[in-house]
């Protein structure tokens, strides 16, 4: 009986907490499937189509990844979670190739997918100054999932432009 009792417990904790951070975890889901489609387009273009863009003035496909890297961190940044030592904001827009963009990429989604987690339920009406708009953290997990959903179209468009096929819709 005292086994059952525990395991009961356990799994009314489990439970619980699953509920406490539903905001987040539901965040995280849909901005993890955002990712990896986003992921899977940098993977697919060429090294050469790195450097395309649709016309002068507006980001390549390497830059507009490169975006979303440092947005992940800014975002975050924002709202507390300095970005891990090793990366470089004010050089981050500098990295090149394929190889080290899509490295780049990767770790920022890891880093901020982390992060949101962290969030707590009782900050998520906290206001934070995010620089283009004042608005609380709920607003801003909204905005990096939103954020990466953008690019993700852009980057479908990219790809569409040079006879790249989004991997996931050949399935």
């Amino acid at each position: 009986m005292k086994k059952l009792s525990a395991i009961f417990l356990f799994m009314l904790a489990v439970t619980c907490y699953a509920q406490d951070n539903l905001t987040q975890s539901t965040i995280q889901t849909i901005l993890k499937g955002n990712q990896a489609q986003v992921v899977q387009l940098a993977e697919a273009f060429s090294e050469e189509q790195y450097d395309w863009r649709p016309t002068d003035g507006v980001n390549s496909v390497g830059e507009a990844l490169m975006h979303v890297a440092g947005g992940n961190y800014y975002l975050a940044s924002k709202m507390g979670f300095a970005p891990p030592e090793d990366v470089d904001m004010t050089n981050l827009s500098k990295t090149t190739g394929k190889e080290n963009i899509v490295a780049a990429l990767k770790k920022s989604n890891a880093f901020v997918l982390e992060k949101i987690a962290m969030v707590k339920n009782d900050e998520l009406n906290e206001e934070v100054d995010f620089g283009f708009a004042k608005m609380n953290k709920l607003a801003g997990l909204l905005s990096i999932m939103e954020h990466n959903g953008e690019h993700k179209g852009q980057l479908i468009a990219y790809a569409r432009s040079n006879d790249v096929t989004p991997p996931w819709s050949t399935n």
